[in-house]
């Protein structure tokens, strides 16, 4: 009798709990917090470097109209800038500013304090924190090869 698990059965069961995970840490309160499009779009201007707005909609899969009033309200925050595109005058692109930056650090430095009070909690034991701690490099690789 064959006792491998199977990958489809493995696959479903890890994209259930990860996505009970990420959705319960994305719920985590942080002091003048980003609401779930501000953060997405600070994300997306700080991996991709300054672009324009309508760049940041269309791989948000959003109208220009809703990236407008996200990253009006990021800009009203200090949080982004606006500033004339170095290739051409005549665009305006958007920048993550320090201020953004550290607001994307905070969110998820909360994260990590959310998951790591969890842990301590008496919760887990020290085998199970090990087996937690040797999962992420699974985890990392499985990515990887999606």
């Amino acid at each position: 009798m064959n006792d491998d698990p199977d990958p489809n059965t493995v696959a479903s069961a890890l994209l259930a709990s990860i996505g009970v995970l990420v959705r319960r840490a994305r719920q985590v309160p942080v002091e003048g917090g980003l609401t779930m499009p501000e953060r997405t779009a600070l994300s997306q201007l700080d991996r991709a470097g300054p672009t324009t707005s309508s760049a940041l909609a269309r791989e948000a899969q959003i109208t220009a109209q809703a990236m407008g009033a996200t990253l009006n309200a990021l800009r009203a925050r200090g949080l982004v800038e606006r500033r004339p595109d170095p290739d051409d005058g005549r665009r305006v692109v958007l920048t993550v500013t320090d201020a953004g930056r550290q607001a994307l650090k905070d969110k998820r430095n909360a994260r990590a304090e959310l998951l790591a009070r969890a842990m301590t909690s008496g919760a887990f034991t020290p085998a199970e924190l090990k087996q937690l701690a040797a999962t992420t490099a699974l985890l990392e690789r499985l990515a990887q090869n999606i």
